[in-house]
């Protein structure tokens, strides 16, 4: 596939940057920034690509000299930044937690101060919604925050392979998935609005999130979605905007061409580094010899003769010894200033590759071998059928069980009577140890306040473990110092995590892990899970994490 991308400063990156790119890149200007393009694989003629920037004929929304940062972060999300986007593109807007895509989204809808300009002729429609009470039916609640008929809201819920009559249920005793469906749904009744779409697949069982992808694909009006989903993306968009650690890229594909070319980009600039560094070594070291040399002649000025040759007199001659040894000082700083510039070349290079450390889980073994035990066991609300069908199964030390099933099966039902929060009936037997040490990942989490020192204290857990896991979660230490409820629903994801893995624990229960955490994270958990081998019982729609670390699954059957 072809592919374009545009270089635009961000965070502390000068703003005449040059970048260091492997061959078969030529530069371009536009609009004061470096514009880089692939010479085979370029989508359009320089004079449309002018046209694209300057807006010629088109709905875009224009970026210029964007610069703007959190006063609690002490850091820069975007410096002097300029971008233009068509709004007829299905654009993925991808990064990691932090990075300040939310914030993108929140600045176009001009939800926050910031310097430099934001231009378009667009009116934005934002998902999630909030809605004013959750409690309400859904067909009121949705009508107290936007203006529909009722036809085409059942419209779209038939797009979305979802019941209408579910818009006269309580919006609170839907799914989460379910939810999701209904507030997607919601947000493309008005067709000239358009879209941002900020993490759709979370609460999406695998079937969910296909038919969110169908539906998205057969959209023609533009929109911008922020996903950590590569699946869904890869189905969805075709132009890539990436938020990375020194720049935003901006690429014509999916996340397979942006993969590709990343992938390219970092292998080109660790070649670059190395060959660099090995360079400034030697450098260096015919530095250090030749200021030696230098020093070692200044020295023979003191020195008497010994001989009557040539090279005898011009050894001991000091205006001779003092012209070699200057002009060996002069070869030597000129090596000293190649070195410097060849370390500044080094010092623009690996800013955007993204390293990962492993995390630390506080796994116990328990001395119990059956953890939980369970027969015949079904969910019901009060005057209601039963959530799923009766199950049995059973829970032993070091298994990872994961539960599986559609939206609305019962799944996080399940946990949350586990856990002892189900507001309904259990019906059938449960058996667990007493005093058996739980460590839970919510899906909701909002409640969790306040400095980071508190959370600890309040949840009786090591300060210096709940950190080091946040760091190496990608959470920048800047951050550590902001109240939880003033980070980004990324960070805040992370608090939750990192609690449970600081969190001694003899089983683990993790209700959809995953959202809100970008790949990195993803292959993380991956890792620490594989490497302690703890107990765990969990509910996931991703499969490829779970194929990677459960042993055994339960699948959920909704009752008839």
């Amino acid at each position: 596939m072809s592919a374009l991308f545009i270089i635009a400063s961000v965070a502390t990156v000068p703003e005449n940057r040059n970048g260091l790119f492997y061959r078969g890149m030529r530069q371009a200007f536009a609009e004061k920034r470096i514009t880089h393009l692939f010479k085979k694989r370029s989508f359009m003629q320089k004079a449309g690509f002018k046209a694209l920037l300057r807006g010629d004929n088109m709905s875009v929304i224009k970026i210029h000299d964007l610069t703007f940062g959190f006063d609690n972060q002490g850091l820069l999300l975007f410096d002097h930044s300029n971008l233009v986007i068509d709004s007829s593109w299905k654009l993925g807007l991808i990064g990691r937690n932090g990075r300040g895509k939310t914030t993108l989204l929140n600045l176009l809808q001009q939800k926050f101060p910031y310097e430099g300009k934001i231009t378009h002729q667009m009116t934005f429609t934002y998902f999630p919604q909030k809605l004013i009470d959750k409690n309400e039916i859904t067909y009121y609640a949705l009508n107290e925050v936007a203006s529909f008929e009722q036809w085409q809201l059942e419209r779209e819920l038939n797009l979305l392979g979802l019941d209408p009559l579910i818009l006269w249920r309580p919006f609170s005793s839907l799914s989460g998935g379910e939810q999701t469906k209904v507030l997607l749904a919601l947000l493309f009744v008005d067709e000239s609005n358009f879209p941002l779409i900020d993490e759709p697949t979370n609460h999406l069982d695998v079937l969910g999130r296909q038919q969110v992808a169908k539906y998205l694909k057969r959209k023609k009006q533009g929109f911008i979605v922020v996903s950590h989903d590569r699946h869904f993306v890869d189905e969805v968009v075709d132009h890539i905007l990436s938020i990375e650690k020194s720049q935003i890229i901006l690429y014509q594909g999916n996340f397979s061409v942006y993969e590709e070319q990343k992938g390219l980009r970092d292998k080109f600039e660790l070649e670059q580094n190395s060959k660099l560094k090995k360079e400034i070594g030697r450098l260096q070291q015919t530095a250090a010899e030749k200021a030696e040399w230098a020093q070692s002649r200044e020295g023979d000025k003191t020195k008497k003769s010994k001989g009557f040759i040539d090279t005898e007199m011009r050894r001991v001659n000091k205006g001779a010894v003092g012209a070699d040894a200057a002009r060996t000082m002069k070869r030597s700083k000129a090596i000293v200033n190649r070195i410097e510039e060849q370390a500044a070349k080094k010092a623009e290079l690996l800013k955007d590759i993204e390293t990962v450390d492993t995390v630390k889980m506080n796994f116990i073994p328990t001395y119990h071998k059956l953890l939980l035990q369970v027969e015949d066991f079904t969910l019901q609300y009060p005057d209601s059928k039963a959530l799923f069908k009766p199950v049995s199964f059973e829970l032993r030390q070091g298994e990872r069980l994961a539960i599986t099933g559609a939206n609305g099966a019962g799944k996080s039902s399940l946990i949350h009577y586990l856990m002892g929060h189900f507001k309904g009936i259990g019906e059938g037997s449960v058996n667990q140890p007493q005093k058996l040490n739980i460590s839970y990942v919510r899906q909701n989490y909002e409640d969790n306040q306040g400095t980071l020192t508190e959370f600890a204290a309040s949840h009786h857990l090591n300060y210096e473990d709940l950190l080091n896991n946040l760091r190496k979660l990608g959470v920048e230490r800047e951050v550590f110092y902001n109240k939880i409820e003033d980070m980004s629903m990324g960070q805040r994801k992370r608090v939750e995590l990192a609690k449970s893995l600081a969190t001694p624990a003899e089983l683990f229960i993790w209700d959809e892990p995953l959202n809100y955490l970008d790949v990195f994270n993803q292959e993380q958990l991956e890792e620490a899970i594989k490497l302690v081998q703890p107990t765990m019982l969990m509910v996931e729609h991703d499969e490829t994490f779970l194929k990677n670390v459960a042993t055994k699954f339960l699948e959920l059957k909704k009752q008839p």
